[in-house]
């Protein structure tokens, strides 16, 4: 999930050719036809292999990252038909035990990574070794990342120009007028639009199905018999996808943040979910700064606090900070707090700052990034295609307005933006295909890795349990009372402890462990 969007107009013709063309091959049902094209496109791309070099902004990188590029078929049922090219990033494994100076580390092959999104790019994952908590795990592997289809330097996709995607200061409300609810209905049936008039007939094989499948013809570019993976948040789903379509090709697996896979899940019924785990964070993130009225000020319970960030929206409506920031950037600050707990003495300072009347630390922190802004869209245009393709979604808005109505009286803090980043998909003219039903017999599969925190909102600890319940033989490990998004490699000694020893010797728990939460974040004092 990401926050919330603006959507400009767009052409309306390619959308009616789009809606009206017949499905052809059922693409991306995972059949025989894309088995085979998989099949074929992995083949050609282990003769192929990957030539790697230096990386195109070579100055900005570290001399030991590689960059390359893999070639798979747009439509795998059609794998002689359109390529496209994703781009490869690789720093070798260093063979150097960071705990034992003396002792050479045999490799154990190419560990690739994925972040999430849809539409995250795992580009400079290779720099992570650089990290003391992962020097173990790059003594090991070749360390990859890439940017997948449509991503970054692999075909971008876009939706709409980037100079309109991000509109600031806008408007937030917690409870939209019927108003304002046309005006987003209009603004998401234009960024659909938008997304069929700029991609043309190609958006249809923008899916998670296909994701999976680049994975297997990666996997064989660089020469690996089976795939060592960890993917992170959505990164999951189309991992956990890769093992029901290739168990046999998989050495290790590790879901990090796990998105419930369960079909009924993809992925209207996840978004609410979501939207209900947040409202835990938030309130997790206020009772913290309630704790700390000493330091920051914004009042000693939770409600106090609530009633602080709800003045704030008001002035910020009003009046926008610096002609920049409104509530939606505000709301946008502080849901990346309810992602990553070490965010939470910055924005409560920044908050606080500026009910003292310095706007500057929220400014700062809130304001948009024009620079940034064709990375975010492109970013955006992928998450929106994937989700809205993966599945069946509600296309009457009176389904939405009934089920979100009815979770903002108890979720108000992220249900509505959450609603206007995937309305398009209400509205989407390319074919929908049907979930897959992720799932593997007991041995059909080498035992695999869950790690989760249990108050994770963006991906809420069901999804982790529903995982752990298809992936037979998967082991669960949970961070208990902890909420940050992604934990692999992160503060908790504990977690990496399981980590380290499954990817570097194959060892796991029996089937679920637990780790105490990682300590929260100490105040920072505000100026």
């Amino acid at each position: 999930m990401r926050a919330a969007a603006f959507y400009s107009a767009a052409g309306s013709l390619l959308l009616t050719t789009l809606a009206t063309a017949p499905a052809t091959g059922l693409p991306g049902v995972p059949g025989a036809v894309e088995q085979r094209g998989t099949a074929v496109a992995a083949s050609r791309a282990a003769a192929a292999g990957v030539d790697f070099g230096n990386c195109a902004d070579a100055q900005d990188m570290p001399g030991s990252m590689q960059c390359g590029t893999v070639s798979v078929p747009l439509d795998y049922a059609h794998p002689g038909g359109k390529q496209i090219r994703l781009t490869v990033s690789r720093v070798r494994a260093t063979h150097k035990d960071p705990r034992n100076s003396k002792r050479r580390v045999p490799r154990q092959g190419a560990l690739v990574y994925n972040p999430g999104g849809p539409g995250g790019d795992g580009f400079y994952f290779p720099l992570i070794g650089l990290m003391p908590e992962w020097k173990r795990i790059a003594s090991a592997y070749d360390l990859v990342g890439y940017s997948p289809r449509g991503v970054g330097r692999s075909a971008p996709v876009s939706c709409q120009d980037p100079k309109h995607f991000s509109k600031a200061p806008s408007q937030s409300p917690t409870y939209p007028s019927e108003s304002y609810k046309q005006e987003r209905i209009a603004q998401a049936k234009a960024y659909a639009r938008g997304c069929a008039q700029r991609t043309g007939s190609s958006l249809r094989y923008y899916t998670s199905l296909n994701n999976a499948r680049d994975l297997d013809v990666l996997r064989a570019a660089l020469g690996e018999e089976r795939l060592t993976f960890m993917g992170a948040s959505y990164g999951t789903y189309f991992g956990a996808l890769y093992a029901t379509l290739f168990p046999s090709h998989v050495r290790r697996m590790v879901f990090d943040s796990a998105v419930n896979p369960d079909p009924e899940q993809i992925w209207y019924r996840n978004n609410l979910d979501q939207s209900a785990a947040f409202e835990g964070r938030w309130t997790d993130f206020r009772e913290w700064m309630a704790e700390h009225d000493k330091v920051y000020g914004l009042g000693d319970t939770a409600d106090a606090v609530q009633g602080s960030y709800d003045k704030a929206a008001a002035q910020l409506a009003a009046e926008p900070a610096g002609g920049k920031v409104g509530p939606a950037q505000l709301q946008g600050a502080f849901l990346t707090a309810g992602y990553y707990d070490d965010y939470w003495p910055h924005r409560a300072q920044a908050l606080s700052a500026y009910l003292k009347g310095d706007p500057k630390p929220l400014i700062q922190q809130a304001g948009p990034h024009p620079e940034a802004a064709a990375e975010a869209e492109n970013s955006n245009a992928v998450y929106t295609a994937v989700e809205c393709n993966d599945a069946s979604w509600p296309t009457d808005f009176k389904v939405w307005d009934r089920d979100n109505t009815r979770l903002a009286r108890v979720a108000p803090f992220e249900t509505w933006d959450n609603v206007w980043m995937n309305l398009p998909c209400a509205y989407w003219p390319a074919p929908r295909q049907q979930a897959v039903d992720v799932r593997t017999a007991p041995g059909e599969l080498p035992s695999t890795l869950i790690l989760a925190a249990e108050r994770d909102a963006a991906a809420p600890y069901d999804g982790a349990l529903e995982l752990h319940r298809r992936l037979s033989g998967s082991v669960l490990v949970t961070e208990r009372d902890a909420g940050t998004h992604g934990i692999a490699g992160g503060p908790n000694r504990c977690v990496n402890g399981y980590l380290d020893a499954y990817l570097l010797e194959g060892r796991l728990p029996v089937r679920r462990a637990a780790c105490a939460g990682h300590a929260e974040p100490k105040p920072g004092v505000a100026e």
